[in-house]
């Protein structure tokens, strides 16, 4: 309706800036679920993602069961190695719930380095655990791996569900394409681990879906020294701030 008609039957127009930042019924607008605007929320989690990480320095990022508590010597050795890691100079990136990601970030608290969470909007409200100093929400799972693999020197993978797996391979995979540079991928369980290792050259490399050289990007371990050895010599070539062995508390 015309502004001049408005006034003749004595009804007001409502400016634009009133109609803007007038509240809307209850009901959820339909336009909040399209597509369109579902992209905006998704390129907002990487503006916020990488402007969290930026900063971060040299980083690992270590996986593993949500469900492997304190108590259990997965927790243990997942804190023993990002306490060494942390004293070593590097950050420690996890998912930022329980379990392995909570020995993580506590093991990399303790050893004095910076403790990272890049947590996910589950069913079940995972929340970030306690140990976390710099947390970052995710919506996407695609948004968050982003930020695993863009800040990371190396990946630990310690035993975990579908969830590691789909790290682990998701990592594999990049690497394997060229996608990203070849970076450690480091499996730490050889009990756990090596069933799959065994499985990968027994079925799939006879049957040509991948080359020995595939293999060859894992690296399998118990050890924690050993876990930051090969972190060491790999982020040495590109990181000119990593302490040397006789800075390391």
């Amino acid at each position: 309706m015309r502004r001049d008609a408005a006034e003749r039957i004595g009804k007001p127009t409502a400016t634009e800036d009133e109609q803007f930042l007038e509240r809307q019924p209850a009901k959820r607008p339909e336009f909040v679920d399209s597509d369109p605007w579902r992209a905006l929320r998704i390129l907002a989690e990487f503006v916020e993602g990488f402007d969290a990480l930026a900063a971060v320095g040299p980083a690992v990022t270590i996986f593993g069961s949500a469900r492997m508590g304190e108590g259990t010597s997965q927790y243990q050795l997942a804190r023993e190695i990002a306490h060494k890691l942390a004293a070593s100079g590097f950050a420690i990136i996890t998912g930022g719930g329980p379990g392995i990601m909570e020995a993580a970030n506590r093991g990399c608290r303790e050893g004095g380095g910076l403790s990272v969470g890049c947590n996910i909007e589950l069913p079940h409200e995972q929340g970030l655990n306690a140990y976390v100093d710099l947390g970052v929400e995710f919506r996407y799972f695609f948004a968050r791996k982003t930020m695993f693999v863009k800040y990371a020197d190396a990946f630990v993978i310690m035993p975990g569900g579908f969830g590691t797996l789909d790290e682990l391979f998701e990592s594999l995979t990049l690497i394997q394409t060229g996608k990203v540079r070849d970076f450690p991928v480091i499996l730490v369980g050889r009990e756990y681990w090596q069933g799959l290792v065994d499985w990968m050259r027994a079925v799939q490399l006879p049957a040509g879906a991948i080359a020995e050289g595939d293999i060859d990007l894992l690296k399998l371990t118990d050890d924690p020294d050993e876990v930051v050895s090969i972190v060491r010599a790999y982020a040495a070539r590109g990181h000119d701030d990593i302490p040397a062995e006789s800075e390391i508390r």
